[in-house]
């Protein structure tokens, strides 16, 4: 997956991660998180890793290029590269995985917010056996700030893109939502559904979905949480 500095360059752009089916993982935790996904994934060995000739940290199985660190400042986005990243194949990543036991589901409707992404990862990796599934008009995952906030869990949670509420429905049955005057997350039957879904951070979710409603109970102080928090409770209690 060699690329000249001008293609590499394109791939901070949406259009272009898709044309040329891969996207950038930048710095040193980046790369360690991906070469141990790679441990059990094995497409992600067609990574390739660029570095400059002073980077000393892992390399694994991947291949590399050097790059001038003049090159490097083009084409990574952080002010201060650290001398190293990868390009990864998307399709390594959205592979669809069988579901493993016990798998929650995440379900995403047209989440907008790359940190709140990159964070729901993470707490998804945090707690394992999750997938993360994406509506049509949701932020790319792909895009470099999901990327940086996941901390390299975005190799560790299975993902699918642009996936209906509709759809979603037909894979799965028994569906719960969150709304202010649901049931609390807290009672018992909050874990007894197959997918669990998360409205838009400003519009909240569609006014036909069907599915049980739950709720996380606060003082009443402020008006919502923000999504990642939403996610990282319900998680936490799903894994409780």
């Amino acid at each position: 997956m060699k690329m000249n500095i001008d293609t590499l360059k394109k791939l901070q752009q949406k259009k272009y991660r898709a044309e040329y089916g891969c996207f950038i993982a930048e710095g040193e935790h980046l790369v360690q998180e991906l070469i141990a996904a790679a441990a059990h994934k094995p497409a992600l060995l067609a990574a390739h890793l660029y570095c400059t000739a002073d980077y000393q940290g892992p390399r694994g199985a991947l291949q590399c290029q050097e790059l001038t660190s003049a090159q490097m400042a083009k084409v990574c986005e952080t002010k201060t590269p650290q001398g190293v990243f990868a390009v990864v194949p998307i399709d390594a990543l959205l592979e669809n995985a069988a579901p493993i036991d016990k798998e929650r589901v995440f379900y995403l409707y047209e989440v907008q917010d790359p940190g709140n992404l990159g964070t729901i990862l993470r707490t998804l990796a945090w707690f394992g056996a999750s997938r993360c599934i994406l509506s049509p008009a949701s932020v790319d995952p792909f895009n470099a700030k999901v990327v940086r906030a996941s901390m390299g869990a975005i190799f560790h949670v299975p993902i699918e893109t642009d996936v209906s509420v509709q759809d979603l429905r037909e894979r799965y049955s028994r569906l719960a939502c969150l709304d202010m005057n649901g049931t609390p997350v807290a009672d018992p039957s909050f874990a007894n559904f197959d997918a669990y879904i998360f409205g838009n951070e400003a519009r909240g979710l569609p006014g036909n979905l069907q599915a049980s409603a739950f709720s996380i109970r606060g003082s009443g102080a402020i008006e919502s949480l923000n999504l990642a928090t939403v996610v990282n409770i319900c998680a936490y209690e799903l894994a409780r």
